[in-house]
């Protein structure tokens, strides 16, 4: 083990200081999967010592930190609390006129991310997209579901101009190539175990919630839309607390269907958006995580479950299917099932025992998950691109890291 340690070390101590420019429409303050993956990357490959230039829309009221670069935005039609950005080609080519990046990091397809995309492409400067959100299945939910394949094909069409687009399953890379999408890789997700953990397990929340030790708590967590498939979940709640009474519906998050579901017959507590610390206590007090989602592209809540040391009941795709054993480490419905995905939820609710034995597994497999290995992943990748692009940086570079530090003072960093 020392010895591989060892010789990682080496590997990535030769990779080159790149001057790396990400294109994001979406960040915090945002909550969402996608804007913390993008924070927690940003902040990696800084602490590794390349220079990260972010370029992002501005949230109101909201000033420029530095070595970032906020673009006038707009809210999303339809999708309030989300932003994109307005397509800015002349601020992007004086940006990299002056500072040019070694490579372009476009994480949307919006009007930001395609103008990037396109100054990219004229300044002969390569460019890594990222798959990460689904946008094109989301249009039966929003009333623009006429528009599915002309949005795919504008899809497939903005990553194949990319050198590199980075997706973060395997089968999503495999359905991905299979509809014409070029040039792939696969760069996946971690999650914080530090933060999210079984001992964060809090009674006194659990009483705020009007739950004893014995009682149970099924948990949700994320944006409460149209397109997480929310009335499956009261579905199957339902269901479920025949079988078990007392249990109680805590919802996480914040949305357009907020009130809805505050009015459903099954009365959820909804606790709304938490962050840090107290997201952890809520994922830890609970007793089973319930995901009915078909519209994801991986789903970081799933291994925050885990980790936490829930049984998660998910669909067979995306993060459950890479990371959950059927039985074992939670329970996987047949994809798109709702039937499948019902009884998943009532034998869930009333396995007693067998549950927290694979809340246990859970917490065990996510320790292995650990976001260091995903960085490296994504380093290799964005250096991989340059040398391809640029011959002579496959020699030898000038500007080398003295050391790399280790994985827990990069966690510390």
């Amino acid at each position: 083990m020392q010895a591989e340690v060892s010789i990682l070390d080496r590997t990535l101590a030769a990779l080159p200081r790149l001057r790396v420019c990400v294109v994001t429409e979406t960040y915090p303050p945002e909550v969402n999967g996608v804007a913390l993956t993008v924070a927690r990357c940003v902040e990696a490959l800084r602490t590794r010592g390349h220079e990260v230039h972010l370029v992002r829309p501005r949230q109101p009221g909201e000033t420029a930190s530095e070595g970032d670069v906020l673009c006038a935005g707009m809210p999303v039609p339809g999708y309030a609390g989300l932003r994109m950005g307005l397509p800015a080609p002349g601020r992007l080519r004086q940006l990299w006129t002056a500072q040019r990046p070694d490579v372009v990091h476009v994480i949307t397809e919006g009007p930001l991310g395609w103008s990037a995309m396109r100054t990219a492409q004229a300044m002969r400067i390569p460019v890594v997209s990222d798959f990460h959100t689904n946008f094109h299945s989301y249009g039966r939910h929003y009333g623009w579901g006429w528009l599915t394949s002309l949005i795919y094909r504008y899809l497939r069409n903005f990553h194949n101009a990319a050198q590199l687009s980075l997706v973060p399953t395997r089968a999503m890379r495999e359905r991905l190539a299979s509809d014409g999408f070029r040039r792939l890789d696969v760069v996946a997700r971690g999650v914080d175990t530090e933060l999210f953990r079984p001992e964060r397990r809090d009674p006194a929340l659990r009483a705020q919630w009007g739950l004893g030790d014995d009682d149970l708590a099924v948990l949700h967590v994320g944006r409460l839309a149209p397109e997480k498939n929310l009335p499956l979940l009261l579905e199957a709640f339902t269901a479920l607390r025949a079988r078990q009474p007392r249990a109680r519906l805590v919802l996480v998050g914040d949305g357009p269907e907020r009130a809805a579901l505050a009015e459903s017959h099954c009365q959820p507590l909804i606790a709304g958006v938490q962050r840090g610390i107290e997201l952890a206590r809520h994922y830890a007090s609970a007793d089973m995580f319930v995901f009915p989602s078909l519209t994801e592209t991986f789903g970081n809540v799933t291994l925050e479950a885990m980790a936490s040391g829930l049984a998660v009941l998910a669909y067979d795709y995306a993060a459950a299917a890479e990371h959950i054993e059927h039985g074992e480490s939670g329970w996987l419905a047949t994809y798109d099932d709702p039937a499948s995905f019902v009884q998943g939820a009532c034998w869930l609710a009333t396995a007693g025992s067998e549950r927290v034995a694979i809340g246990d597994t859970a917490a065990r497999n996510a320790c292995m998950l650990d976001w260091e290995r995903v960085i490296d992943a994504l380093e290799r990748a964005l250096v991989r691109t340059v040398q391809a692009e640029t011959p002579m940086l496959q020699a030898p570079p000038l500007h080398r890291r003295s050391s790399v530090p280790s994985a827990g003072a990069r966690r510390s960093g």
